[in-house]
């Protein structure tokens, strides 16, 4: 019995700090390269108008702000899925969180301005802006409804939705994974391709997004009950 008692008891402790490290470790790989990307694009601007950056110099403003904002969003985000880390520091979580939504609206928003207001690349085409338009308002409503439900005290609907939205937020990582090895080995994919590479991107991390938060919560309604 006591054998029992003693397994229920580590089955249902706190995992450690040292073994949830590999949370943030693995958002912050995800979001290497489109960080490196923006980085190149900023530098890029600041160096003037060409050929290449033109498409991006025509409006510079929305640019500059989706690098900045999304880089925010998705470095400091990672760290506010670290469950031990919440818990002993949750002034931090607090109060970053007053940084990561204003960031995170306006990566969401100049988005969705970019994705009506830029020519559209050879390699683009009306469903990958359709498909712009629906996540980046899925990540500004998800933004919107995760600060509404903390504010009512409904921790569990706000975990859910800044999951989706961080989600969504991390697809251009996730589709440098999906559509990078076509882009070294092969080509630039079309236009057709190209949108079902990224859009596979985005569900994709929604669906783990979601079992995630759904099976931390369900561990965290078991122990409640033991």
């Amino acid at each position: 019995m006591t054998t029992t008692a003693a397994r229920a008891a580590r089955r249902d402790a706190p995992p450690r700090p040292r073994r949830e490290w590999w949370i943030p470790a693995s958002l912050l790989a995800l979001t290497f390269v489109p960080v490196a990307a923006g980085a190149a694009r900023l530098v890029d601007l600041s160096s003037g108008r060409t050929a290449e950056n033109a498409r991006f110099f025509d409006l510079p403003v929305p640019v500059v702000v989706h690098i900045l904002g999304a880089t925010t969003y998705c470095v400091l985000g990672a760290f506010q899925f670290m469950p031990s880390f919440r818990r002993r520091r949750p002034r931090w979580h607090r109060w970053s969180g007053r940084v990561l939504v204003p960031a995170g609206l306006a990566a969401a928003v100049s988005g969705l301005v970019m994705a009506v207001s830029d020519r559209l690349p050879a390699h683009d085409n009306t469903a990958l802006m359709w498909l712009r338009l629906l996540f980046g308002t899925l990540m500004a409503v998800g933004l919107v409804l995760g600060l509404a439900a903390i504010r009512a005290r409904d921790v569990r609907a706000h975990q859910r939705w800044m999951a989706r939205a961080y989600a969504v937020a991390q697809g251009a990582g996730t589709q440098a994974l999906v559509l990078g090895p076509m882009v070294l080995f092969v080509d630039q994919p079309g236009g057709g391709l190209k949108a079902a590479g990224m859009g596979f991107a985005w569900v994709l991390n929604l669906a783990v997004a979601e079992w995630l938060v759904r099976r931390s919560q369900a561990r965290q309604s078991s122990r409640r009950v033991w």
